[in-house]
């Protein structure tokens, strides 16, 4: 086997972060973008998202406990397909996005909707614990700092609960990363990261990953599957 010496390359995608620094987002970013999204959201990306959700939704179905949490709800296009065993609540940034999930609750009865909540999802006013599962479907590349999402969700779900996430994450390679590397520096414009990475969201050496899936279509979403451990849980078995 061939040994190269000498300072390691850097990836190409940190190069490309390197050379073209992502656009910060914040709240008022974020709001603001999804207050021009609101009216046509479902139109523009209800098609190409719904496998991720469907695939999102049915993993919750399948998991124990009932009291759920998902984070950026946006206009509900996932609470029809919740179990009506299941005790959801949603919450988003957006208050105009929030209005159209409300109306979405009335239309179609979906009595196992227990509240909606404009509530900054790096923030949330819930108690350690309430939620035995929390989903964010679409949300991780939105918010302006995810590993404080992650770090929220991990606190508002009980030890041994669930994280589900499904989210576009930047290729390594090829032309979807150049693509990507390219509208990186439009991300208050878009109200998402483009060049948006696992890293960005948690480190896999520090959670316990259950499942990670490539979803329709052609792999461009993941469905990341995490359980939730106790603090320290982690490094304890990895001592024994």
């Amino acid at each position: 086997m061939a040994t190269t010496f000498g300072t390691p390359r850097q990836p190409p995608a940190e190069q490309a972060l390197r050379d073209h620094p992502r656009a910060a987002l914040d709240a008022n970013s974020v709001r603001d973008a999804y207050r021009r999204w609101a009216g046509v959201y479902d139109a523009v990306f209800g098609g190409v998202s719904s496998s991720g959700r469907r695939r999102a939704v049915a993993a919750v179905n399948r998991l124990p406990g009932t009291r759920v949490l998902e984070v950026g709800v946006g206009t509900g296009l996932a609470l029809p397909r919740y179990r009506g065993d299941k005790r959801v609540v949603g919450i988003d940034l957006s208050r105009e996005m929030l209005l159209k999930a409300e109306e979405r609750v009335r239309e179609e009865r979906l009595g196992h909707v227990e509240g909606l909540l404009e509530m900054d999802a790096e923030q949330m006013a819930f108690r350690d614990g309430a939620f035995d599962i929390a989903v964010a479907m679409f949300t991780a590349s939105v918010v302006p700092d995810a590993k404080k999402l992650m770090a929220e969700m991990q606190r508002v779900v009980r030890p041994g609960g669930h994280l589900l996430f499904v989210n576009h994450f930047a290729a390594e390679a090829g032309p979807r990363w150049w693509v990507e590397r390219t509208m990186a520096p439009l991300s208050r414009i878009l109200g998402w990261h483009p060049d948006f990475a696992f890293s960005d969201l948690f480190d896999r050496e520090a959670v316990q990953v259950e499942a990670i899936q490539p979803c329709p279509p052609a792999g461009l979403f993941t469905l990341v599957h995490l359980r939730n451990t106790a603090p320290g849980a982690l490094a304890v078995a990895a001592a024994a």
